[in-house]
């Protein structure tokens, strides 16, 4: 058996070795600061593999969402409707522009936002005359929402639809780009994703004339003129010259580590599959999710541990993993925040209490990943 000397991470970042050569360039031409060739190619390779036009890489994907807000009018009392199954970050834009959020609740098939929940929103929200000015959908851990149903209603509604596909680079719905079904979508190159560029984010956008302004806002809304002329509030928020070049790399090796991913999460998919009280996360038929973390649920009552247990148990055992995302509604910050359930009840919360992220980094090998499997089944087993 495997004997670990140093942790098994959940997820890390994974060099392609092409990255020195892309920042060397950056020096070489004395582009450090947001613009650059690195920069341009970044976005050109961002738009091509997401089969739109443009795309502006910011500092990260929170100023993305930050960015689509605030191209949404988003402002002080208006209310948003958000997944409440997700990182704070997707929520924290609609905050600093003074909206309310709305948390609407998961559902079992995805683990995304509940279709069925949305629309009971919605329509309370009419009848109080209080219709959100942006609903934000999360593709959690990579994997797509029911988009057909909740673009139709937010069709019906007249609503616009911000995907936060931070996590789901290389994912797909119906063989289209996670990110490019709404009005603005969301990426995010934050350590630990799918690709990084140590920090960093980008924003696409259904208008292409939208790309231009998101450019302006994230330059302090900087008009032409020979001096510095402003308008409006504007935001440093660009992406710098030598972090575009990292990306450039990674981008070339995007389709080997969602291979990886996905291979990662079906090795653990086959591994327990014979173990009735461990469930992988599922997927639509039409969606193919880059696999970002694998991320699993366990009969608590069957096991009788909490995940937290099995987390503690694993770490002893040289092992990292990770809770899922603590639902937004059940957040101190957001203790007054309307909260509407899926019609199975608060799925988001039952997720929390009885999941669990595994080892994901496309650098673990099959036998560091059998040892967390056996580690997995000693631990529910007892």
């Amino acid at each position: 058996m495997l004997k670990t000397k140093k942790m098994i991470p959940l997820a890390v970042p994974h060099m392609s070795g092409m990255e020195e050569a892309y920042i060397q360039k950056a020096f070489q031409e004395n582009w450090i600061a947001p613009l650059g060739s690195n920069v341009d190619q970044f976005e050109a390779s961002l738009a091509s593999y997401n089969q739109v036009s443009d795309a502006a890489v910011v500092s990260s994907g929170t100023a993305a969402i930050h960015l689509a807000l605030e191209l949404l009018g988003i402002r002080a009392g208006d209310t948003v409707f958000c997944s409440t199954f997700t990182f704070v970050a997707s929520i924290n834009p609609a905050l600093y522009l003074g909206a309310k959020p709305v948390f609407i609740d998961s559902e079992e098939e995805t683990w995304c936002m509940s279709p069925y929940a949305l629309q009971k929103a919605l329509e309370d929200a009419k009848n109080k005359n209080q219709l959100p000015k942006a609903i934000i959908v999360v593709h959690i851990y990579g994997q797509s929402a029911k988009m057909d149903e909740i673009i139709a209603l937010a069709d019906e509604y007249g609503i616009p639809v911000v995907e936060d596909a931070a996590e789901a680079l290389g994912s797909t719905y119906q063989q289209a780009p996670l990110g490019t079904l709404g009005d603005f979508g969301i990426f995010s190159f934050n350590g630990n994703k799918i690709i990084t560029t140590s920090g960093g984010g980008a924003l696409v956008a259904k208008q292409p004339e939208e790309i231009k302004k998101t450019r302006f806002l994230a330059s302090q809304s900087k008009e032409e003129a020979p001096y510095y002329l402003h308008h409006q509030v504007g935001y440093n928020y660009r992406l710098s010259n030598v972090l575009a070049g990292i990306g450039i790399a990674q981008m070339e090796v995007l389709d080997e580590r969602v291979a990886k991913k996905q291979a990662i999460f079906a090795a653990y998919k086959e591994g327990f599959k014979d173990i009735p009280s461990v469930t992988m996360m599922p997927e639509l038929e039409e969606a193919e999710g880059n696999r970002w973390l694998s991320a699993m649920t366990f009969c608590a009552e069957a096991v009788k541990k909490t995940p937290n247990d099995i987390m503690d148990a694993l770490k002893e055992q040289g092992i990292d993993s990770r809770l899922l995302w603590k639902p937004m509604h059940q957040q101190p910050l957001f203790q007054d925040a309307p909260f509407y359930a899926h019609e199975t009840g608060d799925v988001a919360s039952k997720l929390f209490q009885t999941g669990l992220c595994l080892p994901s980094s496309t650098q673990m090998t099959q036998e560091e990943q059998d040892y967390v499997m056996n580690a997995v089944k000693t631990i529910i087993s007892k």
